[in-house]
């Protein structure tokens, strides 16, 4: 009986360990893109090891109104990408594969979610 009831005690705290919430951790690799700098010149931008899961918006193309989507990301990070063509990874999705070859500069983005699964 004794016996029993430990088995059922040690299932039931593994149940409540794996039932509880992660916190966030980092993709590992950069997380690259394109756009247009405010003098009109192409530049480039790198997120390393970003957060993930979440979202990001892309701090130089976050503001629709002021500023063209950025362009050409590259996902070599270990983990899959979704870019979005507005902030708040709201819009028009695309994924990107783990480590995968850049995308062409018709691709536009302002945020991308990484989904924190290798």
């Amino acid at each position: 009986m004794r016996l029993r009831h430990t088995l059922a005690t040690a299932l039931g705290a593994f149940a409540l360990v794996v039932t509880l919430p992660t916190s966030a951790t980092a993709a590992t690799g950069d997380f690259s893109y394109k756009f247009v700098g405010l003098d009109g010149s192409p530049q480039a931008a790198t997120l390393h090891d970003p957060q993930s899961p979440g979202c990001v918006v892309l701090p130089e193309v976050a503001d629709p109104g002021s500023s063209e989507p950025a362009f050409a990301p590259h996902n070599d990070t270990d983990e899959w990408a979704m870019v979005f063509t507005e902030p708040d990874c709201t819009g028009d999705s695309w994924t990107l594969r783990p480590h995968g070859n850049p995308a062409t500069d018709r691709l536009k983005l302002r945020s991308v979610f990484l989904t924190g699964r290798h």
